[in-house]
């Protein structure tokens, strides 16, 4: 049976939160907004998680958030880089799974039912990303916000996370990387298709499956939250 590992990235600022807590520590529901991200892959039986974070809170999350709400399978926390890449890279050198689910923990309102889409995917295409196809008409700008394409609605998706995939693909595409010119890399799937020939696979993500990342947000995913627990 193949083991899977999820990579839980939590090391941002949360520069555009204006607040002197940090986004992911912030509070939802009276759970901070990471608790959410580790509760979903520990309930559904992840068998091991990371949590990447920034080198000055590792201890903070290891007693509050770990220890304090008894995340069993959280074997490692590791210190972030500067970039996201460079935490995801931190983390995968604690991998000990076949497959690797990376997944942003500012977005706390993962499933189970995305989890399994994308464990699915990953395991069939080797590479997959949750997303949702757009529903607003998306305009290609220049620097100076003159348009300079319209591309067709129907090929367009919003990018989500966990982004999963086989775990010797990813490490080998991210050693692969270093070195180069990371310029612009925002999520996974951009090493995977920049820096390989191997194909990236849409699953279906949620809508609701936002990221927290202004004030508005938090109040967002609270109502989300609440009717989510309602039904």
């Amino acid at each position: 049976m193949k083991k899977i590992t999820a990579i839980v990235l939590a090391a941002g600022t949360g520069s555009r939160m204006n607040s002197s807590i940090k986004k992911q520590f912030m509070e939802i529901k009276g759970k901070p907004v990471i608790w959410y991200s580790l509760f979903a892959f520990e309930s559904y039986g992840i068998d091991q998680i990371i949590l990447v974070t920034g080198k000055e809170d590792i201890e903070y999350c290891k007693k509050e958030i770990v220890e304090k709400y008894g995340f069993t399978k959280v074997t490692d926390i590791v210190a972030g880089g500067d970039e996201r890449y460079q935490s995801v890279y931190n983390g995968l050198q604690a991998v000990s799974g076949d497959i690797v689910l990376i997944h942003d923990g500012a977005r706390p309102l993962i499933s189970h039912e995305i989890i399994d889409r994308c464990i699915k995917g990953g395991m069939d295409y080797g590479a997959c990303i949750a997303g949702m196809p757009v529903k607003d008409t998306i305009k290609i700008v220049d620097e100076d916000r003159i348009v300079t394409d319209t591309p067709d609605r129907k090929n367009t998706w919003i990018t989500q996370t966990p982004q999963c995939f086989l775990y010797e693909l990813v490490k080998t595409v991210y050693d692969k990387m270093q070195g180069s010119n990371c310029e612009n890399i925002t999520d996974d799937a951009m090493v995977i298709e920049r820096f390989s020939d191997h194909k990236v696979k849409f699953v279906e993500g949620d809508y609701s499956n936002i990221k927290v990342t202004t004030p508005e947000d938090i109040l967002i995913a609270e109502l989300l939250l609440k009717n989510r627990n309602g039904k």
